[in-house]
């Protein structure tokens, strides 16, 4: 699996970016969301979190500017019925990572269904899919209610994204932030993993 990239950027088009990676060119489909993130110029570095999708004749390599928008990417794609990279893409570049919570956590199914290529009957599904069956809403309520950290919330998502139960991933990184209630997401992450396994 390639985890990210770091290269000089050789072409950039609103959803696809090639990066020059050692003299090997990588050609990465990005939502508008990293694009404008990253705002990329020929030769300038940038660095993209990666997910490489292989189905039986095609491997596309979809980059973004963030962990949390590759855990949303990943989340959708493995984790609500129907929905492939390229609506995965398509949500992300309607709408940003917190627009999307927030639009999940309300049950806002008009905002999703904006995304090219969402209907209606597909962003409900999301929403129920994402609130109801894995119960992520709830912790993305309680981050804005701030009753839980970013980094405790982020480290979720991850770990969920990863095929982690919630409840599992919630207790172990509870059991965490009581040694060290200042703990970052990646410190959560691996330590979540080292106690769930």
């Amino acid at each position: 699996m390639i985890a990210f990239l770091r290269g000089a950027v050789a072409e950039a088009l609103p959803q696809s970016i090639v990066l020059d990676v050692g003299g090997v060119g990588y050609e990465v489909q990005v939502p508008l969301s990293t694009y404008d993130a990253i705002n990329p110029v020929v030769g300038q570095v940038v660095m993209l979190k990666t997910h490489l999708h292989i189905r039986e004749n095609l491997q596309v390599l979809y980059g973004f500017a963030s962990d949390e928008e590759r855990d949303i990417f990943r989340l959708l794609i493995d984790r609500v019925s129907g929905i492939g990279p390229a609506t995965a893409i398509a949500i992300l570049s309607g709408m940003n990572v917190t627009s999307f919570k927030s639009a999940v956590v309300s049950g806002d199914v008009q905002s999703i269904a904006r995304a090219k290529g969402v209907g209606k009957k597909t962003a409900e599904r999301i929403v129920l899919e994402l609130k109801d069956k894995i119960g992520l809403a709830s912790t993305w309520e309680s981050q804005q209610e701030g009753t839980t950290t970013q980094a405790a919330a982020d480290a979720e998502l991850a770990l969920i994204a990863l095929g982690f139960k919630q409840t599992e991933s919630r207790k172990a990184i509870k059991a965490l932030l009581k040694e060290n209630p200042q703990a970052g997401t990646d410190e959560l992450i691996r330590g979540a993993l080292r106690h769930m396994s």
